[in-house]
């Protein structure tokens, strides 16, 4: 079966464009760049006001689903008579059901609403769905894909692996043609819930070199012992529990005194007034800058300026935890040394006191141990980032992954052979 001229791929993402996830934003161009035709479909719209560059070199169409069904009900019954002539109307509904009976829940009903609409509005071009993140996307997709009859696959990250239930994963997995995650710790759960495990792959996000700028000339002797010249100690990531900034701070506060530090942060998120408060509690308020999100020009620019990047990742007490946050693998590629947990799939990067310093979980007294240690040592942040960085270039590469997403994507679809599973 040959492709058809014109031949669309509809990627169904939660939001677009997000700050938070460049690592989906730079997936979307380099498909593009190898010639995959895509069409974004957003189950939200941006609540991001800035952007970074790589959304501005994608050129894909974005439509955006209702995000609540009452906010444009004439769309939804609009969809809902158009889908209910569809040839895979019943058997989509027949999986709603069943799902809604182990998931009596509104965002159920709001998954099969926005399903609706987009089996209804998809054109004829398109022709196969790819969804990102394995809950909320996956479940449009699903039910989408089986009204128009069309195969799906899906890329998996880590709230979504960690949180969803075993039986909707194991269902998506034994519906969708493929699924790709971006670690091996992910794709070890996910395959004792595959009735296939043969069509789940490890493929890590790794970072497009060309379009990032090159790392800063670090000549920095910082080593916390001048006060008019602090050691400048960088976090990026939302400020949530899996996170670890309570940690972080406490880890911060027992410091020694005397010790000259800065500590800034970038991200957004629900914590952000409980985590002010307690650097206020604790002493530190003004030794920290809170920026909030930027945008990549902003984030490049404090990679720069500072001397060593820490991470507290854990596991939140609802079972999200990171996958390999791709911001670990920016602060090596701008040269910085860095600080985290042995939590998640951190651990298939760095490797501690070889390529970092690595912590356990949760434990703030031992990271506050390994940031003095980094922050009176100069020398060991260098040997440290230039490991790191050598990991980032030769162990994590973007372009293989894309390639063989861009290959699977641009395959025939096997609609008769799908359809019959």
């Amino acid at each position: 079966m040959s492709r058809q001229p014109g031949a669309r791929v509809a990627v169904i993402l939660k939001g677009w464009p997000r700050l938070s996830e460049t690592f989906i934003a730079q997936e979307i161009a380099g498909l593009e760049a190898r010639g995959v035709a895509l069409e974004i479909w957003s189950l939200r719209r941006p609540g991001d006001v800035a952007r970074h560059p790589v959304h501005d070199r994608v050129s894909a169409r974005t439509v955006y689903l209702p995000e609540y069904l009452k906010d444009d009900p004439w769309r939804v019954s609009r969809a809902w008579r158009m889908a209910r002539r569809l040839p895979g109307y019943p058997k989509a509904l027949a999986k709603f059901l069943a799902d809604l009976r182990r998931d009596p829940t509104a965002n159920r009903f709001r998954r099969w609403g926005q399903a609706l609409v987009l089996a209804a509005e998809l054109a004829p071009s398109v022709e196969r769905l790819y969804a990102h993140f394995l809950h909320t996307p996956s479940s449009v997709t699903r039910y989408a894909a089986a009204m128009r009859g069309l195969p799906w696959s899906v890329s998996a990250h880590a709230k979504d692996i960690w949180t969803s239930r075993d039986w909707d994963v194991a269902q998506k997995l034994a519906d969708c043609s493929w699924l790709v995650t971006c670690t091996a710790i992910g794709l070890e759960r996910l395959r004792t819930l595959a009735a296939d495990p043969a069509r789940l792959k490890l493929i890590y996000h790794g970072l497009d070199l060309a379009h990032l700028p090159s790392p800063p000339l670090r000549h920095a002797s910082r080593d916390g012992s001048d006060p008019t010249d602090p050691v400048v100690i960088l976090s990026i990531g939302r400020k949530v529990e899996k996170k670890g900034y309570d940690d972080l701070l406490d880890a911060l506060a027992r410091l020694p005194p005397l010790l000259s530090w800065r500590f800034e942060h970038i991200g957004a998120g629900e914590l952000s007034d409980p985590l002010k408060a307690q650097a206020t509690r604790l002493g530190i308020a003004e030794r920290c800058r809170w920026l909030g999100a930027q945008p990549q020009k902003q984030v490049f620019a404090a990679l720069g300026r500072a001397d060593l990047f820490v991470l507290a990742s854990k596991k939140a007490a609802d079972g999200d935890m990171d996958g390999l946050p791709n911001v670990l693998m920016e602060a090596a590629h701008q040269g910085l040394a860095i600080v985290s947990t042995q939590a998640a799939a951190i651990g298939e990067f760095l490797t501690d006191g070889e390529s970092g310093l690595l912590v356990p979980p949760a434990a703030p007294a031992e990271l506050a141990v390994a940031l003095e240690r980094l922050t009176r040592d100069p020398d060991l942040r260098r040997r440290l980032s230039n490991r790191a960085s050598d990991v980032v270039r030769t162990r994590f590469s973007f372009s293989a992954g894309v390639d063989w997403i861009a290959g699977a994507l641009g395959q025939p679809p096997l609609v008769e052979a799908h359809a019959a599973e």
